[in-house]
């Protein structure tokens, strides 16, 4: 084959074309943004909820397009499973850092955000917790720990308050799974019961404890039996609550149930069987929408049965605005540089689908509401909105 001038010329001109967009491809602007949940083991479904909620947010913005000083972006979710294990979340979260994202949206319970927490301190990568509610989380003080719903220390007092003045509950059995989370929100309800309970009559008659994979409570709930209550309170997830319900069925005490956000999904009724009646379960999410907001909020819980076939589980829609909240401080920053747009998110006031997000000194979302829950034909119903 024979090489002339002009096909020499051509080859060069196309090999510069190639070069320049490949050049163009690699140059692509993106941001990285990591999510951890628990998408293996028995809290999957809720942790997949999570993880939705965030594709969803990542999702409209590429559609929409991302500037940022002047720069189009594409975000990039990484996302982790750390199976709601500590040792697991230290992991994921050294893997996230490595990776170099410039933000992280989780971890899904508090036992696994706390020990991450420090990781992401450390990197100064800025990290938004859309259901971890233990207070400890926050009063780490790092800058760089923020939660966009209410947590465990206006939780577990308002769950009290439901129980003692609205439920009537006089006699409340206490039972936790030993968790961040768990231990932390029954504390919480506990010591508002034991200080106001004077005045309804209410007490504290047993305290017991389990773990967060626990099948058998049979021990637990005889002992809680004799002592004759007439309302559980439980802080733990909806995977023990619900074999937790048909026991006490099976012993002949379906009294009232009580918790947290933890068992406040719609995967209650259906691991419950036919453990569960209507209305004996109630349950506070730890977050909510005061009537202006309502629209939104149905918006978002149709667009995501619309995309996965299934109604949301629980927090979807708060790590979905967990996500825009870190993406808006960005852009108001200018820049994706966890540095540079650290000091915006702090200060930012983002209008998201569960509401006016902004943010205290420690990390804790302001206002944050709750929203009380009871369960009728296999269907969360809504109660109230509390703070």
């Amino acid at each position: 084959m024979q090489f002339t001038t002009k096909t020499v010329c051509r080859a060069v001109a196309l090999a510069f074309i190639g070069a320049a967009g490949a050049a163009t491809a690699q140059a692509e602007d993106i941001i990285k943004i990591g999510h951890v949940a628990a998408t293996s083991g028995p809290i999957a479904h809720l942790g997949k909820d999570n993880e939705n909620g965030a594709r969803m947010a990542v999702d409209e913005l590429n559609a929409k397009g991302v500037l940022i000083g002047g720069k189009k972006y594409k975000v990039v979710l990484l996302a982790e499973d750390d199976a709601g294990d500590p040792k697991q979340a230290t992991s994921a979260a050294q893997k996230l850092v490595d990776a170099k994202v410039q933000g992280v949206i989780g971890h899904e319970t508090s036992g696994t955000a706390i020990p991450a927490s420090r990781i992401y301190y450390d990197a100064g990568i800025p990290q938004i917790t859309p259901s971890a509610s233990s207070p400890a989380y926050t009063r780490q003080r790092y800058n760089t720990t923020f939660r966009n719903i209410a947590n465990d220390e206006q939780l577990g007092p308002a769950l009290a308050r439901y129980a003692m003045q609205n439920m009537q509950a006089k006699r409340i059995a206490v039972v936790d799974d030993r968790t961040a989370y768990g231990k932390g929100l029954a504390d919480e309800f506990s010591k508002t019961v034991k200080r106001t309970g004077a005045a309804t009559g209410s007490s504290i008659v047993s305290t017991q404890y389990t773990n967060d994979k626990a099948t058998d409570l049979t021990a637990i709930l005889t002992a809680i039996k004799a002592t004759k209550p007439d309302m559980i309170f439980f802080g733990g997830m909806d995977a023990v609550a619900a074999p937790m319900l048909r026991q006490m069925k099976q012993l002949g005490f379906p009294i009232k149930f009580m918790g947290g956000d933890g068992m406040c999904s719609d995967s209650v009724p259906r691991l419950a069987g036919e453990g569960m009646s209507d209305g004996q379960v109630i349950c506070a999410e730890a977050g909510g929408v005061e009537p202006a907001q309502e629209k939104g909020m149905a918006d978002f819980r149709a667009a995501y049965k619309k995309r996965y076939g299934i109604e949301v589980q629980t927090y979807a829609p708060y790590t979905y605005d967990a996500l825009m909240t870190m993406v808006e401080a960005m852009q108001k920053a200018g820049s994706p540089d966890p540095a540079k747009y650290l000091p915006v998110l702090a200060k930012i006031k983002h209008k998201g689908v569960t509401g006016n997000i902004s943010f205290d000194a420690r990390g804790d979302v302001q206002d944050g509401v709750l929203t009380i829950f009871t369960f009728k034909n296999g269907k969360r119903q809504k109660l109230a909105v509390m703070k």
